[in-house]
């Protein structure tokens, strides 16, 4: 059995709970949290629920650990402070920090003598897998990835730092214009604002200065300075009433040519009904991964295109033989 710890119980770290039960191979055997532990209530009440400040005592208790903070500000500090101590698993998504959160991670993680695997969810994770299978059958053509329609649990969590935040949701929208130029096969040359709109709904606090909140949401590096972004100011009612559902998904497409010019289109999507119930299940999966990985003495920060697929699966190899290839 491989022991894991989650580190973080919100929409992630319940769906990682969940998730634990649909494999055989995985046991839960604690949950970390920055909050008042006894306000946690989780799903199976045998599980200890402790401070992270306590986390230590468990580096010979657990496998690996998986990290549900958000990329904002959380997963840039935790995974590499616990990678020193800990095989881990985390999910950043901040595609433009990728490279330095990565360098971070495996400092320490090699420090440690730990594995680590990082922004292992659908994208990064699984879309940056379609991206490399697709570029390496087609080496001459075009990528895009398209998120959306649906609410994106790292840019909320974004908008929720932000001083006089109560709540938010954001969605990511795909511009339909440019998804059916792309389809078309015409290879369009299209900027980031030409790709998504975002659209954000967000409660503030009472007496919050709303026009400086807004100008903080659409001034953000990385998550939407360069995005045509709408900023809805709503009731936390409302916020429950109509923004709560967590679906999501997206696609990846990639046009191309081979050697005699004829033209071909790899589209690989996802349509998902809950955003973090899909994303803890990966994680889970990749912790089976960098649980393997450290059994063979692989030490460092590894990405899912860095992971052998057979890996991610509970299945021994002559099964996988038999029924996947």
């Amino acid at each position: 059995m491989i022991k894991l710890a989650i580190v973080g119980y919100g929409n992630l770290g319940r769906g990682v709970e969940s998730a634990v039960h649909q494999n055989p191979d995985m046991e839960l055997v604690a949950v970390f949290t920055r909050r008042d532990p006894s306000s946690i209530k989780l799903a199976d009440p045998s599980i200890p629920v402790l401070p992270l400040s306590s986390i230590e005592s468990y580096a010979d208790k657990v496998d690996v650990v998986i990290l549900c903070g958000g990329s904002a500000t959380d997963l840039p500090v935790m995974t590499p402070g616990l990678a020193e101590k800990f095989n881990v698993v985390d999910s950043f998504d901040n595609h433009s920090r990728i490279p330095e959160h990565i360098a971070n991670v495996a400092r320490a993680a090699k420090s440690g003598g730990n594995t680590a695997a990082v922004s292992c969810g659908w994208d990064p994770g699984m879309f940056s897998l379609a991206r490399v299978y697709a570029e390496a059958a087609l080496p001459q053509g075009q990528t895009y990835t398209f998120w959306g329609p649906g609410i994106s649990q790292g840019h909320s969590d974004a908008i929720r730092r932000i001083e006089g935040v109560q709540d938010a949701r954001q969605y990511t929208i795909p511009v339909e214009e440019a998804l059916e130029q792309v389809r078309s096969g015409v290879n369009p040359q299209l900027s980031t604002r030409q790709k998504h709109l975002r659209q954000c709904w967000v409660v503030a606090k009472e007496g919050a200065d709303l026009a400086r909140i807004e100008r903080e949401i659409k001034e953000m590096p990385g998550y939407f300075a360069d995005y045509d972004t709408t900023v809805n100011f709503i009731s936390q009612e409302e916020l429950k009433d109509k923004h709560m559902k967590m679906r999501h998904g997206g696609f990846v497409i990639r046009s191309g040519k081979t050697a005699q010019g004829d033209s071909h289109t790899i589209e690989y999507s996802l349509k998902l009904e809950s955003n973090p119930q899909f994303t803890s299940s990966i994680l889970v999966a990749c912790a089976r991964a960098v649980v393997r990985m450290h059994r063979r003495g692989e030490v460092g920060c590894f990405t899912l295109p860095e992971i052998r697929p057979c890996d991610l699966m509970v299945q021994e190899l002559d099964e996988i033989h038999a029924h996947f290839i």
